[in-house]
């Protein structure tokens, strides 16, 4: 790997399944040790054992069958279920070099990861008033392919996104995702497309510096 990402942010990809709890706390650590300058920003690419994660907005209504584990996950967004054949980003930047604008960041990363279905042959987008991303289901319908939730804490940013390649979709249902009842939830093996996680993570890296380049244009001259 090359580029900018490269030689400005630590890129960190797991193959074993990391726990929810230890993903957080691993972050929290991380957060702070970016804030004082005492670590380079990271992009951390994982997977985790199946885990319903509520945002700092979630209803106790959205929960509708705790058969996994519930996590508080301090992030912004509602109820979210993370597991195996689902790959996420956690995305550490500090905004401070970057541009102090929350949503522009978030923009940018809804952004890469669109970009990125496209270069597999996915069309997708953004969807006003919903959050998340969304694509076509083999019915035709909008459903959602990726989430997004993020957390802003002394300027550095954690959490990101999650992607569905081939998870069991079975598994969202205990769970009004993202506090959005009337859409559904698909993957791109439901789409008809074989993707691994590895060639998820080389097609998001081949993004990586448009990504670093349109958060610079957009955000970074903004303090």
């Amino acid at each position: 790997m090359h580029g900018k990402l490269a030689s400005d942010i630590a890129v960190r990809r797991a193959i074993e399944q990391v726990p929810y709890r230890s993903a957080l706390e691993e972050m929290d650590v991380r957060n702070r040790a970016i804030s004082a300058g005492d670590a380079r920003e990271l992009l951390w690419l994982l997977e985790h054992p199946p885990v319903y994660t509520a945002g700092t907005s979630a209803g106790e209504g959205e929960l509708l069958d705790p058969r996994f584990e519930v996590v508080e996950a301090g992030r912004g967004g509602r109820y979210t279920y993370h597991g195996p054949g689902q790959r996420i980003g956690y995305v550490l930047l500090d905004l401070t070099k970057r541009g102090r604008d929350v949503r522009r960041f978030v923009h940018c990363l809804e952004g890469w990861v669109i970009d990125t279905l496209g270069d597999l042959g996915v069309k997708a987008w953004r969807a006003e008033g919903r959050i998340g991303i969304w694509t076509r289901d083999i019915d035709g319908s909008e459903a959602k392919i990726g989430a997004i939730g993020v957390r802003v804490r002394r300027w550095v940013t954690m959490h990101g996104f999650s992607v569905n390649l081939d998870p069991d979709l079975s598994h969202f249902t205990g769970i009004v995702p993202c506090g959005i009842a009337e859409y559904g939830v698909t993957s791109l093996a439901r789409l008809g497309m074989d993707v691994s996680a590895q060639q998820w993570d080389e097609a998001l890296l081949a993004r990586g510096d448009a990504f670093l380049d349109m958060l610079a244009e957009t955000c970074g001259a903004r303090t």
